[in-house]
């Protein structure tokens, strides 16, 4: 979406700093999108192998939004980033630009069907269970209109933007301290200005998402907070130390009346307690555990506000270093510029740590446990092999993403065309030069 914010400032203007900015920005984010390719391919084959009873108790109803994802929103945006890559001279400007914004479009839509898939399993809606023990679809809307994924939604989709906020962000600020490119300044304002309003949209979201999140899946906000006992009003732990086992807490520093707010919209709302849901769980599914896991839900949590917000913070002191035309020439800055995009990144894996840790033991929430789906056919010793290779390969990876966005980062913006036409014809079936060489 960024990139497609570039070009079209580039189309509108004529301005040559946008073009080169677009270019440079634009290949930063194709070596991403390869690499989420071949990564996401897995966990469509995980389905059938390690979680086959799984799927077969959730297929008709998981693999609707799912194959609508891969057939409608994952072609559209690969079809037109195709024509994106390929297209420069070959299409119009405004066609060409067209395909990027089409592209951002696809990538979005993706975000919603593989969300509402999720949602469904922190909130099951729109189905009902056959007499084989299978859910059967009965209503696509309500599962599309699910309350979870209208929240959970517009709540991811900002914390992308964080990250790829603070990821143009980053690189223009490391390129105006060391090398004092001026042309990097336009991206480190919008990286930074996208950055701040994403982390404002992150907050909004998050505090209508943990009320949503009250309401559907009580034990998991319980958890976030180490909030054992029922409380009314209900105080807001800043920081809680727990016995080993997660079972009781030890000490704790706590503001008063504020997780009644943020989970009831009232400083004087009821919110039930872990060891209250355990015995209210235990009566309605029978005997067993029915919290997760607590340090990991209560530290996950805050993992997520705490970077997400100094993200934030970093963006705000690189759009002040360069007011007023400034330069920003703080080394302290340029190292700072490197931690920046890991920052909203953790912040966005920890929140997902917490979403699927927090829903433990529920595979579906109040339909089938996480012991109950996977395959009884694989062993432990073919899961944590497969699981072990996997990492292995997913590392060797990591190493090289990392590796070509370093390098060409640094690189540094492409000269500039010699015409006024735009860049280089690409040879047609032929890659980029930058890919090529790689390659």
């Amino acid at each position: 979406m960024l990139v497609a914010v570039l070009q079209t400032v580039w189309v509108r203007t004529g301005d040559e700093r946008y073009l080169r900015l677009t270019r440079f920005y634009g290949k930063l984010f194709l070596v991403n999108f390869a690499m989420g390719v071949v990564t996401g391919i897995v966990q469509e084959f995980q389905f059938g192998m390690n979680w086959s009873d799984y799927s077969r108790f959730v297929g008709d109803v998981f693999g609707v939004p799912l194959a609508i994802e891969a057939l409608f929103a994952f072609f559209l945006e690969s079809t037109f980033l195709g024509l994106w890559i390929f297209g420069w001279e070959r299409l119009p400007k405004r066609v060409h630009l067209a395909c990027i914004w089409i592209a951002a479009a696809g990538s979005t839509a993706s975000a919603y069907f593989i969300l509402a898939a999720n949602s469904w399993m922190q909130n099951p809606v729109g189905y009902q269970v056959d007499p084989d023990g299978t859910a059967r679809l009965t209503d696509f809307g309500a599962v599309l209109t699910n309350k979870v994924t209208l929240v959970t939604f517009p709540h991811t989709i900002a914390g992308c933007f964080l990250v790829a906020g603070a990821l143009m962000t980053a690189v223009a600020l490391w390129h105006l301290v060391r090398h004092g490119t001026e042309a990097f300044r336009p991206a480190l304002r919008l990286g930074a200005w996208v950055t701040l309003a994403a982390a404002v949209a992150v907050a909004v979201t998050g505090d209508t998402q943990g009320k949503i999140m009250t309401e559907v899946q009580p034990m998991k906000m319980a958890a976030a907070e180490a909030l054992y006992d029922t409380e009314q009003p209900a105080a807001f732990s800043v920081l809680t130390i727990g016995t080993l086992d997660g079972g009781q807490e030890v000490f704790a520093i706590k503001i008063p009346y504020l997780l009644s707010w943020l989970g009831t919209g009232d400083t004087h709302g009821r919110v039930e307690g872990v060891n209250d849901l355990q015995a209210q769980y235990a009566a309605q599914f029978g005997p067993g555990t029915y919290s997760p896991v607590i340090p990991v839900t209560y530290w996950s949590f805050r993992l997520m506000i705490g970077l997400g917000t100094l993200a934030a913070a970093l963006a705000l002191v690189a759009l002040w270093s360069q007011r007023r035309g400034r330069v920003p020439t703080s080394r302290w800055l340029a190292r700072a510029s490197l931690a920046l995009p890991l920052l909203p990144l953790a912040a966005n894996i920890s929140g997902w740590v917490f979403t699927e840790m927090g829903r433990q033991p529920w595979l579906v929430f109040g339909e089938m446990l996480t012991r109950d789906g996977v395959s009884r056919s694989v062993s432990l010793t073919e899961v944590l092999t497969s699981f072990t290779a996997f990492t292995l390969v997913y590392a060797a990876l990591a190493a090289v993403e990392v590796r070509l966005l370093v390098r060409y980062a640094r690189a540094g913006l492409p000269a500039p065309p010699s015409g006024p036409a735009a860049p280089p014809v690409t040879p047609p079936g032929t890659l980029p030069a930058a890919f090529a060489k790689e390659a």
